[in-house]
């Protein structure tokens, strides 16, 4: 079964033929299969009124998340769905007398599957797909499988201080991350240690070059310029410039044994980046540990997860 973010399986071939029929419908019923549709309406009592081709599709508020019984989740978690494609499995079909037909649908028994077969069953160093739900000033909420949450701490998603995840993320983005720690079924993240250590990212720039960055702080002793997520550089105080502007700068100087980059401000530019454009230097499904720092150098960077 795959435990992905929702939305993965929303248009997938074998989803839409599912859910286009009332024969599909039971026999995803029959065999426990998960579906997913788009949530269209949420009623005045929190039930999700779900899109099928074939049927009225419902999801009472009990059966909308893990935990909303139990009080442990709040109501906006059913609420921030409409519009978007929610996963459920089909629980039961009936017809009223006129041949209108009724799917009740559970997404938290979809989530309970997952927790059980899946993320219970994750360890510290695996690398997961996610998908951006939102952004707050401390971090970036993301969905670890059939809409069960996580946060990524905004400490966390890069190397490259941020003022604000959405530096880095948009909402409905799909990305990929580190299980950092788990503790009383609580699945904890990190995002850094996929996009490359200094040395990986410095191999992209050469001294006397002149590229493009963003600013992502102005101090009294100089101004530090972000060339990738995982890469800045210092440069020489310019009058009239802010955090978040985007320069063209000349790299006067790379010093690995100190994990510097001198630069010099050219000119302000148009921002032509968008905040998604990262690369991921692992593909591997787990990791033991990241060494951030070259080998040379006095100061360490490194994350272990043992």
């Amino acid at each position: 079964m795959d435990y992905r973010p929702e939305g993965y399986r929303f248009k997938t071939a074998e989803n839409q033929q599912y859910i286009a029929t009332l024969e599909g419908l039971t026999e995803a019923m029959r065999s426990g299969m998960i579906l997913e549709a788009r949530a269209a309406v949420c009623s005045g009592g929190h039930d999700l009124i779900v899109d099928l081709p074939c049927a009225k599709g419902i999801i009472p508020r009990s059966e909308g998340a893990v935990g909303i019984s139990e009080g442990k989740t709040r109501d906006i978690a059913i609420i921030s769905r409409v519009g978007k494609p929610v996963c459920f499995k089909v629980t039961d079909i009936c017809m009223d007398g006129s041949g209108k037909v009724t799917a009740m649908l559970s997404r938290s028994a979809a989530q309970e599957e997952c927790i059980r077969d899946y993320l219970s069953l994750l360890r510290c160093g695996d690398v997961i797909d996610c998908r951006v739900t939102h952004l707050e000033q401390f971090g970036a909420f993301v969905d670890i499988g059939c809409g069960v949450p996580s946060l990524i701490p905004i400490d966390t998603i890069s190397v490259s201080r941020i003022s604000h995840p959405s530096d880095r993320f948009h909402v409905g983005q799909f990305i990929r991350a580190v299980v950092s720690g788990i503790e009383d079924g609580r699945i904890f993240l990190t995002h850094k240690e996929l996009l490359g250590t200094w040395e990986e990212n410095a191999l992209n720039f050469e001294p006397g070059e002149t590229v493009s960055g963003i600013v992502r702080s102005v101090e009294d002793y100089g101004i530090f310029v972000e060339l990738a997520p995982n890469l800045a550089g210092l440069a020489e105080l310019r009058p009239g410039i802010s955090p978040g502007q985007s320069v063209s700068v000349y790299i006067k100087a790379m010093i690995p044994e100190k994990m510097k980059i001198k630069l010099v401000i050219v000119d302000t530019c148009v921002d032509c980046r968008h905040c998604c454009d990262f690369k991921y230097y692992i593909t591997a499904n787990h990791m033991e540990n990241w060494v951030y720092t070259p080998e040379k150098c006095g100061k360490m960077i490194c994350t272990d997860f043992h």
